[in-house]
């Protein structure tokens, strides 16, 4: 199925990495719990999805220790080895990948980087690279603060709460952003505003997907026996 969906489509340069579950609540050893799913219970996937349709262009079913991740990758940690086996045949296109904070790094950004490939994405502030001061810093709202690296640059904006971002095509330029409700217009960083845009793709594709159910859900001892009937 991956390789069809590979072969018939070519996503457009915006394409986003992130989980999917596909609800099971029967008896398997790499069975995966996510609360922020709909379903909660079931096999875990890394999908890489196009932003704007929300099209699987890859998928990459979590087993534990036995995922079958790409060979070339297998000295990186999870978040890393799972972006890199997902986008192994984009590297080098121009593509720009958005990414939630499990997956985002500054390892990932320097070997994205160094295949032509651009990243931003939600960043935990204590990965390994980031300046010390990066996650000491405490900032009034409203209040940004910024470091650069070559293409990469990782800034801290504190709105409600301090966001944490990295990206390798932004600065800490701020841009004006109507709010959802009444004519106020707010400040946010370039980056922020981007990923926002960018990110849905695989909640998209989940959205899309729970319109057109293909069987009921696996989650009885009649199931084996209604699934022969539906065939």
């Amino acid at each position: 199925m991956v390789h069809k969906f590979k072969s018939v489509y070519v996503p457009k340069p915006d394409i986003s990495v992130d989980e999917s579950l596909i609800a099971y609540k029967g008896r398997l050893s790499w069975k995966q719990y996510i609360p922020q799913k709909r379903a909660r219970f079931g096999i875990k996937l890394f999908q890489l999805c196009e932003s704007e349709s929300g099209y699987i262009w890859n998928s990459l079913i979590y087993t534990g220790k036995g995922t079958a991740f790409n060979e070339n990758y297998n000295d990186y940690g999870l978040s890393t080895k799972s972006v890199l086996t997902l986008i192994h045949e984009l590297k080098g296109k121009g593509y720009c990948l958005s990414t939630d904070n499990f997956y985002t790094s500054p390892e990932l950004a320097e070997l994205l980087i160094d295949k032509k490939t651009d990243i931003c994405g939600t960043l935990r502030p204590n990965r390994k690279g980031l300046p010390v001061s990066f996650k000491s810093s405490t900032l009034k709202k409203g209040e940004i603060i910024a470091f650069q690296k070559g293409k990469m640059c990782v800034l801290k904006w504190k709105d409600k709460n301090p966001l944490h971002m990295l990206s390798t095509f932004h600065n800490a330029d701020m841009m004006e952003v109507k709010a959802k409700k009444g004519d106020s217009v707010k400040l946010k960083p370039k980056a922020v505003v981007f990923y926002n845009n960018s990110m849905g793709g695989v909640d998209r594709s989940d959205q899309c997907l729970s319109y057109y159910p293909l069987l009921p859900e696996i989650n009885s001892e009649n199931t084996t026996r209604r699934f022969f009937d539906i065939c």
